[in-house]
């Protein structure tokens, strides 16, 4: 056949190419067979990833070889060339000598001509020049003769070319000859010293002309090397990329055998070829795993084959006499198969006939796994027998109806409510002759469906026995519609009691309505009582604002009688108008004044705090130092702290200019250190601290007095509050110090806070912002 006879010419072109092919499994096997077979290697299988893997190092051992040997062979010719160029310096050097020795005058400088004439016939004499050249000193030690390559030398004393400890100019012809640097170059010399007239030869030969021939010769030795290592180069990298070219069509072949196979696995399909004319078939390897059997390279039998076939589901030799009788060109068969593990597996074959006319019969086809198909099938059949029976067993009417209003399905209760006889029930009847058989309804209504968008409409009837249903029809995907009627007759039922009880709630909101009537009334009332209370506090607060006002306007007549009691007390004190007669005018006098004192201290914080109640207290901003502020109070509360001991430390930084109100100030900074000085004990501490944030001034004063107790914390900082203790009962004042402080700090945007732990001490923080126009946003505790 054709396929057959493509890949044969594709194996036959392969084996050309020393690639691996398929070996044949049968010689029955037909070419689509072969297309799935598995490609198996020989012997080259094992044998030629080592022969690839060989061949460049042959290749590599090769050139180093011959590398090797050509290094060797200029090496030594080289070598060769050296002696020789050391045999012929020698022999040249005896000839000179014995020439030139046969007349001692040679060596004078006025036979220079001479003596260079005999030096060129011995030097022509002699084959192999190699520019070796000839140069005779005087006894002088002075070069008078060259020949032509040292020419250059004439006149040069031979001291300035080779040292005197040379083993040449030491031992002469004894020394033989040597390498030396002579004249800034490298020669092979020899030479020789007369003893007669001091006089020497010195022959010379350059080692670079020496060389010159045998250099060209590794250069051409090299080039030939370099150019038969790139030429081998080229043929192993033809050959690895003929390699890798057959290696990516191997690897193509079995990707695409991969394929299929997986292709035939996942679908759960196998491959077969029938030669029906030896008995024989091939199966894919997808087919084996399907039976759960071992994939094998070899045809199974026709008899094994037939053997796997289930007895009831026909068997292989009916199929295979319609096929030789040639009734059958086409195979399309359903059977089971036995799988390895016992059970069996349903299978769907399907095959052709490769050529009709041809003598030798011949199936090819596949075989799918169709066993999860037939169960579905099984379980498609249960499911509608099961949906069947739960329609049957609803308690609703259900029927259905095709798109052309034909009957398709219906239960006993549908035929029950409607009294439909058993002939006018059929698949296929049309829908208005079963209406038409039906019982009317005694009431019908339809009800809205705002959200069926015309796919679905509800009805409720009421049939002849009195009953209630709702029949709820909708339309099918296919056009069709499906309507179920359910029984309603209880919900009706409850629906006349709701509107009973309806009737009877109405009633009951009509009460309620006039229950909350009267609450409105009372309401009414309440709120009038309420603008009532309004007014009288109105009036209170009013009352408390005309005592505020009135304090603040009898500060002159307050202040000026105390002002006369002490002044005359001072002057008393003073004894201006001269002695007292006794001294208890001195107590007296002295009583007076502090009482005086006292009672003007206590007046004026009452007068302040009235100010600032009636808001009549009015801030005088500048610009303030707080730091000549803070040392002037120190120095005003000093003489108490002295009296009692206490040790004042003060932590004032530089640089605490602030807009604020001088006055206000200091009497905050008065009240707190007053305070402070009061309620501290002897030989007790007050801690002064002030420091200059970018937005506000702090200023902390914290003392080891009495402290206050945590449940008193709260009245501090209100008007005439004090914490009423043992020792404070002593102290005496109006309460208002701190107070005030509070007030004067808020007016400034500032605010104040406390802390104490009473046996401990108090520590009380005011912090106004630089400027008096920028609210704090932490408000004093």
């Amino acid at each position: 056949m054709a396929d057959s006879q493509r890949i044969s010419a594709a194996e036959g072109s392969r084996l050309a190419e020393n690639k691996p092919v398929l070996q044949a499994r049968d010689w029955t096997m037909s070419g689509h067979a072969r297309l799935f077979a598995k490609p198996t290697y020989e012997g080259l299988k094992g044998v030629e990833p080592f022969l690839k893997r060989l061949i460049p190092v042959l290749i590599v051992a090769f050139l180093v070889v011959v590398a090797c040997a050509r290094f060797l062979n200029m090496m030594d010719g080289r070598e060769r060339l050296y002696h020789a160029a050391e045999e012929t310096t020698a022999l040249t050097l005896m000839a000179v000598a014995s020439t030139l020795t046969q007349d001692s005058t040679l060596f004078e400088n006025s036979r220079r001509w001479d003596t260079e004439v005999r030096i060129n016939r011995v030097l022509g004499a002699l084959q192999g020049d190699s520019g070796r050249y000839v140069v005779v000193t005087d006894g002088s030690g002075r070069i008078f003769a060259a020949t032509a390559g040292g020419s250059r030398l004439v006149g040069m004393a031979l001291d300035d070319l080779l040292a005197d400890w040379s083993p040449l100019r030491q031992f002469g012809d004894r020394a033989g000859v040597r390498e030396i640097i002579f004249a800034g170059e490298a020669v092979l010399a020899s030479m020789v010293n007369l003893t007669d007239n001091g006089g020497s030869i010195l022959v010379l030969t350059p080692i670079t002309d020496m060389l010159e021939a045998w250099r060209q010769t590794v250069s051409v030795n090299t080039t030939l090397f370099i150019a038969t290592a790139a030429i081998l180069l080229v043929i192993l990298y033809a050959y690895f990329s003929q390699a890798g070219r057959a290696r990516e069509s191997d690897e193509i072949y079995m990707e695409s055998h991969r394929r299929v196979e997986m292709a035939l696995s996942r679908g759960h399909c196998g491959l077969w070829d029938w030669d029906m004319a030896r008995g024989r078939l091939y199966w894919s390897r997808s087919m084996y795993e399907l039976l759960g059997l071992a994939p094998r390279d070899s045809v199974i039998s026709f008899g094994e084959a037939s053997a796997l076939i289930h007895p009831e589901d026909g068997n292989l030799y009916e199929i295979a006499q319609q096929v030789a009788r040639g009734d059958l060109k086409q195979v399309d068969h359903l059977f089971r198969m036995r799988h390895a593990q016992g059970h069996y597996v349903w299978m769907r074959a399907r095959a052709q006939v490769v050529d009709p006319s041809a003598t030798q019969t011949h199936l090819i086809g596949i075989a799918m796994d169709v066993s999860e198909q037939y169960r579905l099938q099984q379980r498609t059949a249960e499911a509608d027998q099961r949906l069947f029976d739960a329609i049957e067993s609803t308690s609703e009417a259900f029927v259905l109806w095709d798109r052309h209003d034909r009957l398709v399905l219906w239960n006993k209760h549908y035929q029950s409510i409607h009294g439909l006889a058993d002939e006018a029930l059929s698949p296929g009847a049309l829908r208005s002759h079963v209406e038409a058989s039906a019982t009317r309804p005694v009431i019908e209504r339809r009800l809205a469906t705002p959200f069926a968008k015309g796919n679905a409409q509800t009805f409720e009837v009421q049939l002849g026995d009195g009953r209630w249903l709702q029949i709820n029809e909708r339309m099918t995907r296919d056009g069709g519609q499906v309507s179920v009627g359910t029984d309603i007759t209880q919900l009706k039922r409850n629906q006349e009691r709701l509107r009973d009880s309806e009737k009877r709630l109405m009633a009951t909101i009509g009460d309620l309505s006039m229950s909350q009537a009267e609450l409105n009334r009372k309401a009414t009332e309440l709120s009038a009582l309420n603008r009532d209370y309004q007014l009288e506090k109105e009036r209170a607060q009013a009352a408390n604002l005309a005592k505020s006002e009135f304090l603040a306007n009898m500060s002159h007549e307050l202040r000026t009688p105390l002002n006369a009691i002490i002044g005359f007390s001072e002057i008393l004190q003073t004894r201006m108008f001269g002695p007292l007669g006794s001294e208890k005018y001195e107590e007296y006098s002295d009583d007076i004044h502090d009482s005086g004192i006292h009672l003007l201290g206590v007046i004026n914080d009452i007068l302040d705090m009235s100010k600032i109640e009636a808001g009549k207290m009015q801030l005088d901003t500048e610009e303030v130092d707080l730091a000549p502020l803070i040392e002037e109070t120190l120095r005003l509360i000093s003489p108490n702290a002295e009296k009692k001991h206490i040790l004042v430390e003060q932590r004032i930084s530089s640089g605490l200019s602030m807009i604020a109100d001088r006055r206000a100030m200091k009497q905050i900074l008065l009240n707190l250190l007053s305070n402070a000085v009061k309620f501290t004990g002897d030989e007790g501490r007050i801690y002064v601290r002030a420091r200059k944030t970018s937005t506000a001034v702090t200023l902390t004063i914290e003392d080891t007095g009495i402290g206050i107790p945590k449940a008193a914390l709260k009245k501090i900082g209100q008007p005439f509050e004090q914490v009423q203790n043992q020792f404070s009962k002593s102290k005496g004042g109006s309460g208002l110090g701190l107070a005030i402080s509070r007030s004067l700090t808020e007016l400034h945007n500032g605010a104040m806070k406390v802390r104490s732990i009473e046996g401990v001490g108090t520590i009380v923080s005011v912090r106004i912002p630089l400027h008096s126009g920028e609210p704090q946003l932490i408000a004093a505790e």
